[in-house]
């Protein structure tokens, strides 16, 4: 499966500022109540959603809080693998370590390495990029 790291262009900065913009105020406010309705209303599997999750190092107390006492980042694990319970042929992820410490980190390598999805991402982590594209395309080689 194909995984395709692309390094932004300066000109796309105020699309990604707006994007980014959105998606910390979906963050912030999108992701409420518990997790099991949570993965109901996206209809995922619960089990496999909080399994994932256990790989993400959310403890199983963290099940029965609420989420938008969640920080941020695992506000992020929670859509993360949310995406990979939802099938797809390409999965599309802007920026996946936004809020997302080191241990977490290396804890999403090791399951984009074992579900293996077909990505196009855009991420700033050089060291995620190395070890997880499996091809880059550099955008600011490209003439404006």
């Amino acid at each position: 499966m194909e995984r395709i790291f692309i390094c932004p262009l300066l000109v796309f900065q105020i699309l990604r500022f707006r994007m980014m913009a959105v998606m910390m105020i979906s963050l912030l406010t999108f992701l409420s109540g518990y997790l099991k309705d949570f993965a109901k209303e996206q209809q995922i599997d619960e089990s496999l959603f909080k399994a994932i999750l256990r790989k993400l190092d959310f403890s199983r107390i963290q099940f029965e809080k609420y989420m938008q006492d969640f920080s941020a980042g695992q506000k992020k694990k929670v859509l993360i693998a949310a995406s990979l319970c939802k099938q797809a042929h390409l999965y599309i992820w802007d920026e996946p370590l936004n809020y997302i410490d080191v241990l977490s980190r290396m804890q999403i390598e090791e399951l984009i390495e074992s579900f293996k999805p077909t990505m196009l991402f855009v991420e700033h982590d050089r060291a995620f990029c190395e070890n997880i594209a499996t091809k880059t395309v550099d955008l600011s080689e490209v003439d404006a």
